[in-house]
């Protein structure tokens, strides 16, 4: 298996059904993380992490209308399984050992989150020779590079004094989630032909906030 994506065709792009099944994935994944994200918000913002979640809500739905129109869509026989697929592992999985339900919604939100965020690397799929200003290649890279901000905003919350009673229980709730994530990302690359090596994943965020978590303490 090639271990970027293409080989791009003449006009330098990723081939259209790469990239309908990696936007169809970004997409899924993206758009559970709003509709939780904007479940998850009260009817007025009163503390600081509720006004840092409608951010974060915001930068998602852009991130959606983004890759939408960058995409170059073609159909595909598979995503209509694929799609459910994915949708019923994003659903809530409301965190175990947690105070409350609650609670543990906004754990598994926010593990979800950084998840999504701290283990896909998009950017990394493109080949060196990827026109840098092809829609597609642009979309990617901004994904990634937004993702590295949103991370951060994961872990502060996540370090939260809402959760200074649950750290072993975020801890868990964010292994679960990486796990997860990393493992149908690698299952959706293994079936357009590119290698699941691990520059295409990020492992050490995970670490970062399991031990701000055990450091929150």
């Amino acid at each position: 298996m090639n271990p970027f994506l293409g080989p791009l065709d003449a006009d330098g792009r990723v081939p259209a059904s790469q990239q309908t099944r990696v936007a169809a994935f970004l997409m899924s994944a993206h758009g559970a993380l709003a509709r939780q994200l904007m479940t998850a918000l009260p009817g007025r913002l009163r503390e600081g992490w509720q006004v840092e979640l409608h951010i974060q809500y915001c930068r998602e739905l852009e991130l959606l209308t983004l890759l939408a129109g960058a995409t170059t869509w073609v159909p595909d026989p598979a995503l209509p399984f694929q799609f459910w697929h994915w949708e019923l592992a994003w659903m809530p999985q409301p965190a175990e050992g947690a105070q409350d339900g609650r609670q543990g919604r906004l754990i598994d939100l926010a593990a979800f989150g950084h998840a999504l965020h701290a283990v896909i690397r998009p950017a990394a799929l493109l080949p060196e020779n990827a026109p840098p200003m092809e829609p597609f290649a642009v979309a990617l890279r901004r994904i990634e590079f937004e993702a590295g901000r949103l991370m951060q905003a994961h872990i502060l919350f996540l370090k939260g004094p809402q959760f200074e009673s649950a750290r072993d229980v975020v801890s868990a709730a964010v292994e679960k989630r990486h796990a997860q994530v990393r493992e149908l990302w690698n299952d959706m690359l293994a079936g357009i032909d590119v290698d699941t090596s691990t520059r295409h994943v990020g492992d050490t965020a995970y670490h970062s906030v399991a031990t701000a978590a055990q450091q929150g303490r």
